[in-house]
């Protein structure tokens, strides 16, 4: 199952990725010094909710639209939806914007972002997107492999001691994916130690998890986080009962903002049954 089509856009699972991925954006820009974004599994960068496909699935309408009805939000959920908005007629929202947008919109004039993408059609629609944005460079290859030859980044003559790796690979074999963005992972902390890491990764019941939690928990980072939302109760192996996020080195005190937005989140999407998680796989040092 890919969980990255366009017609899942603006679901659960991306409310809480942007959500993060949004917050862990404020934390670098809370220094003066440039910063660099490289995400691995862009997609094609901006989706429409009106679409035949996102009709079809009606995600949307439990994910972004549910959310954005509800009032007294936490900050970083305020912050969320205001993003989300910008691409948007006023008072509509007729399309979600991917990763890379959000990202795009939240750098400054030093900062910048890598958005790779291998699918020939997604990623030809990610670089007419972002045509003649200096910021931006899109990468028409596995994401993976950029890992390799893109970090520790370096564009003309800057390179970047801090920044943030996104990987949100399609997960279409599920078990065979762990492995690969285990490694990932390690090679992004062996080439730039540095970075933040956000991994995120589907949930249908949260048992088949154990082993992954610990292969990643044993990876040489300053910390590991793991957030996470199910808006289902966790014991139906056929569909995406929730999602998580895997941060490693993430920033100080991110583990208190992100409380009350797991809560928040969860009272605002989850169905009966629902929960959420936050918990250290490995305590930061």
């Amino acid at each position: 199952m890919n969980y990255r089509h366009g017609f899942h856009a603006g679901n659960h699972a991306d409310v809480l990725k942007h959500v993060i991925v949004l917050m862990l954006l404020e934390a670098l820009k809370a220094k003066p010094s440039p910063f660099f974004v490289l995400d691995t599994h862009a997609g094609r960068g901006r989706y429409l909710l009106g679409g035949e496909q996102s009709q079809r699935t009606g995600e949307a309408a439990t994910g972004i639209l549910r959310l954005a009805a509800h009032k007294g939000l936490p900050a970083p959920l305020k912050a969320y939806l205001q993003a989300v908005k910008a691409g948007n007629p006023v008072d509509a929202l007729l399309a979600y914007p991917g990763s890379p947008m959000l990202v795009a919109q939240a750098l400054r004039e030093g900062d910048r972002l890598a958005a790779c993408e291998l699918q020939a059609e997604e990623a030809q629609a990610l670089k007419a997107l972002f045509t003649g944005d200096a910021k931006v460079a899109v990468h028409a290859r596995d994401g993976y492999g950029a890992i390799k030859a893109l970090l520790p980044p370096r564009v003309g003559q800057d390179r970047f001691a801090r920044g943030l790796v996104l990987i949100d690979p399609p997960y279409e074999a599920q078990q065979d994916e762990y492995p690969l963005v285990r490694d990932a992972v390690a090679e992004c902390l062996q080439r730039w130690p540095g970075a933040m890491v956000a991994v995120w990764y589907p949930i249908k019941q949260r048992r088949t998890l154990q082993p992954f939690y610990r292969r990643v928990a044993s990876l040489p980072a300053k910390g590991v986080l793991a957030a996470e939302l199910l808006v289902h109760p966790d014991d139906s192996p056929l569909r995406l009962n929730g999602s998580g996020m895997l941060l490693f080195n993430p920033p100080w005190q991110l583990d208190q903002a992100l409380a009350p937005v797991l809560k928040a989140l969860d009272a605002a999407l989850g169905e009966p049954g629902a929960s959420h998680l936050l918990t250290w796989l490995r305590p930061p040092v």
